[in-house]
């Protein structure tokens, strides 16, 4: 057996020291850490999922209690057009990140009750990973202009859209976005003002 091979807990050692490696920052290398091999593989340069999960934690932070959100005696009917604009002001800035959440509650929902629109998702990420990954190998240059990486995104939904067209993505927007408003217009409009908010409004020069 050679000398420089690893034996017994040596092997060990160097086993968990290449699966470190992994997930090391140090091994990243487009400097955004967090990831490793992992990141350089499924990550666009730039994008770490540490910059998902802070933004994710901010709107967690920032969410209004859920049952005070629904709780069903804070609702009536506006009075007039000027209170049903003011609530509808101010219930967007208030409840801004619980209407993220619903939104992206809709989005989730609407992917996950149609195959065809999960195939044609897998195949705009597989062509935007394949593109990508030629990108990190050589410049991919198109009449002169190299591509970055929102026009490698914009490529890989060229390549996909035959794939979202029969999966029916126009009318599946069309529906979240609808449902979205809907939502978010009807509770805003209908909740009333949180005690804060009206002393804003008060206290607001006319």
């Amino acid at each position: 057996m050679p000398s420089g091979a690893p034996t017994g807990e040596n092997c060990l050692v160097d086993m968990d020291s290449k699966a470190g490696d992994l997930f090391s920052e140090e091994a990243h290398p487009t400097g955004t850490g967090g990831a490793g091999i992992l990141a350089r593989l499924w990550l666009p340069k730039g994008l770490s999922p540490s910059m998902a999960k802070e933004w994710i934690d901010r709107r967690r932070a920032s969410i209004r209690p859920w049952a005070s959100f629904v709780d069903q005696r804070k609702f009536s009917k506006p009075r007039n057009f000027g209170e049903f604009c003011q609530r509808v002001v101010k219930n967007v800035d208030t409840f801004n990140s619980n209407y993220t959440f619903i939104f992206l509650g809709l989005i989730l929902y609407c992917i996950v009750s149609s195959p065809m629109l999960l195939i044609a998702l897998a195949v705009f990420a597989g062509a935007f990973y394949i593109i990508h990954l030629k990108s990190l190998e050589s410049k991919l240059v198109v009449m002169g202009k190299e591509l970055n990486l929102p026009h490698q995104a914009g490529l890989a939904g060229a390549i996909s859209l035959p794939v979202f067209w029969l999966a029916g993505a126009g009318a599946a927007v069309f529906w979240v976005l609808g449902a979205t408003l809907f939502v978010i217009g009807s509770h805003a409009a209908f909740r009333e003002l949180e005690p804060s908010d009206l002393e804003e409004l008060f206290m607001e020069p006319v």
